[in-house]
């Protein structure tokens, strides 16, 4: 089976013909101008030296070379190689709380930016982990479905914000139960979930999930964000320009807080890892380092075809053309002497 393995470079091969055009076109040019420089006769006699056919050799073998560097480039693999690979690693499902208190500045340059950039850290040190996304504020849905394509999760990533949310609020219960099915879809039991969150509210069945995940065996961490003074809600309009603070519907300006009370709900919980990040804390900094260092489930050995990359075949061949290129010589052995050339 013969394929590329970058084709948008055969594009590049349209440059080809007009390569080829501005080589005839010069020497079209040169014809022209010597017809016009003086009695053709003369012009012969002048030019006697030069090969024709072996300037067109070279010019031929000049774009020949080019073409073949553009194949190269594009990585034509032909031929495959069966290789048996383990999967070993963890199924780590993420949910990041995108209520709008998230947007406080309580935490440089806020606590949902700060959230991100721990997330993307984590992301970076993860190796045959597969890794999913969970966008809550007061519903839940799945951004991003377990996978071990960072680039991807991390484009999902980029995207989450509050403005996405159909429903404001914090439903940490909601949060956790759409996580847990979403993790039950893996096929391994070497599982984790990671709870974003300023931890504002949350309702009774946040325990009754968290039972579940106990039940089922899945690590739980809480990644609580925020400092316990109250701090105003920003708005950005659609420019991403500051437009003033979140007010009530008196008109006051609403603040958020981490209260001291949720913390120890938090902490009082059993089986989970709670942590204090942001302003005060660095524990999910900390954390990071034992999440991506925890060792994951092996699961079933898989074989996989592996295309061979031929580009060097291309390459040396474009190279060789050069080579000869370079030794052809334009100009003809000329044995007769240049006295009398002219008479």
């Amino acid at each position: 089976m013969f394929r590329f393995g970058s084709p948008e470079w055969l594009l590049a091969l349209l440059l080809v013909p007009s390569l080829a055009a501005a080589y005839w076109y010069a020497a079209w040019s040169r014809r022209n101008a010597l017809a016009n420089f003086g009695d053709s006769a003369l012009m012969d006699k002048l030019s006697a030296s030069v090969s024709m056919p072996a300037r067109r050799a070279k010019a031929i073998l000049r774009v020949t070379a080019v073409l073949l560097t553009l194949v190269a480039l594009a990585c034509p693999q032909f031929g495959t190689r069966v290789e048996t690979v383990q999967s070993v690693g963890q199924d780590i499902m993420i949910a990041v709380d995108l209520s709008q208190s998230m947007l406080a500045e309580d935490v440089a340059p806020n606590r949902l930016e700060r959230a991100r950039l721990s997330i993307f850290r984590l992301m970076d040190q993860l190796k045959g982990d597969r890794v999913g996304l969970v966008a809550f504020a007061g519903t839940a849905f799945v951004q991003s479905p377990l996978t071990i394509d960072y680039s991807a999760a991390g484009l999902f990533l980029g995207a989450m914000q509050p403005d996405i949310m159909p429903v404001q609020g914090t439903d940490l219960g909601e949060a956790v139960r759409v996580s847990l099915d979403a993790l039950d879809q893996g096929a391994r039991d070497a599982r984790v979930l990671i709870l974003v969150t300023d931890g504002e509210d949350h309702e009774d069945r946040f325990e009754e999930e968290l039972a579940r995940a106990r039940s089922d065996g899945v690590r739980v961490y809480i990644i609580v964000f925020g400092s316990t003074e109250g701090v105003p809600i920003p708005l950005y309009d659609e420019q991403g320009q500051r437009d003033g603070f979140l007010r009530d519907e008196d008109g006051a300006v609403v603040t958020t807080r981490l209260g001291e009370e949720t913390l120890a709900d938090f902490v009082g919980l059993a089986d989970a890892t709670v942590v204090r990040a942001g302003e005060g804390g660095t524990g999910f900094e900390d954390l990071v380092d034992e999440i991506a260092s925890r060792d994951g489930e092996a699961l079933d050995e898989q074989q996989i075809t592996q295309f061979e990359e031929q580009f060097q075949v291309f390459l040396g061949l474009a190279l060789l053309l050069l080579i000869a290129e370079l030794v052809i010589s334009d100009r003809k052995r000329m044995s007769e002497a240049w006295l009398g050339r002219f008479e």
